[in-house]
């Protein structure tokens, strides 16, 4: 059966964050038995390579939504309603009831873990660097944009932690140009609003294959905060009170990655063998604390 496809765009990042300050204190998710009783869950995405995304027959692809349906039939839900939306309104998404679920790897963070439930770690993944074709302008690292006396700026992905880590390196805000959409970052760079585009190692590097005149920075240093390399643990998230399908979803995924095909598909989409592993090296709830 092919999904059904809703996009979502500028007029409902609006529309999510009045349904979030506005919303009925009543307002409650529907329980793992309710949606287990309709057979169908909605699961959003943010259109990002290889986390998740739906391709042009509106088909769910990704680590996210290859792990999600195989845990989700084990649980008896066999259709999926994918919902495709911009990563700023995951969080809105799942506070104003408009799905019961994310799998587009988002990182476990405490600041998200005070506003919706995460499962255990799918995956694990560092940074990256997009930057003009031959890197011309010789930016190898994000502290170059603190560093450096000349005027380079980079585009991050409005609402990432790829954002929030500029701003705790110390980065001038007006070195720094926000896009909603991966195809914005890669027009800004090609049209000098911004010389660089920051985000994961595997974003960018699937990114490479939109346009010849950009290219993923090989020699890229990590960058460190607080005197640690930076990696996210992305996990599925869920709304604050949908604990009984994220304690479901969580007893699935540790089956899954002892005994199904994760390791394969993980593998299948670029992860490597430091990314597996590290997914074990924290729970949810540890990373919700800070740890990380």
């Amino acid at each position: 059966m092919t999904p059904k496809t809703l996009s979502i765009g500028r007029s409902s990042l609006l529309a999510g964050a009045l349904t979030t300050l506005l919303a009925t204190p009543g307002l409650q998710a529907d329980t793992l038995e309710e949606i287990q009783e309709r057979g169908m869950i909605r699961i959003a995405v943010a259109n990002e390579k290889p986390y998740g995304y739906l391709n042009e027959k509106g088909e769910a692809l990704g680590v996210g939504p290859e792990v999600a349906q195989r845990i989700l039939k084990g649980l008896g839900i066999e259709e999926i309603e994918w919902i495709e939306t911009e990563f700023s309104n995951l969080i809105p998404g799942l506070e104003g009831d408009r799905f019961d679920m994310a799998a587009a790897e988002m990182a476990i963070m405490p600041e998200r873990c005070a506003r919706v439930l995460f499962s255990d770690p799918n995956t694990s993944y560092g940074e990256g660097l997009l930057v003009l074709a031959s890197n011309p302008n010789g930016i190898r690292a994000y502290e170059d944009f603190v560093e450096r006396s000349d005027t380079i700026r980079v585009a991050v992905q409005e609402g990432t932690v790829t954002q929030d880590m500029f701003t705790a390196l110390g980065v001038d805000p007006d070195r720094i140009v926000t896009v909603e959409r991966l195809p914005d970052a890669v027009e800004a760079i090609v049209r000098g609003r911004a010389d660089a585009f920051a985000a994961t190692g595997m974003t960018v590097a699937e990114m490479e294959q939109m346009s010849p005149r950009v290219e993923a920075e090989f020699n890229f240093k990590d960058p460190v905060i607080n005197g640690r390399e930076v990696r996210y643990f992305g996990g599925f998230a869920f709304p604050r009170d949908a604990e009984d399908l994220r304690d479901a979803v969580n007893e699935a995924l540790e089956e899954e990655k002892r005994y199904g095909d994760w390791q394969q598909t993980l593998a299948r989409y670029g992860f490597l063998t430091k990314d597996i592993i590290y997914s074990y090296r924290f729970n949810a709830e540890q990373l919700c604390s800070g740890a990380g």
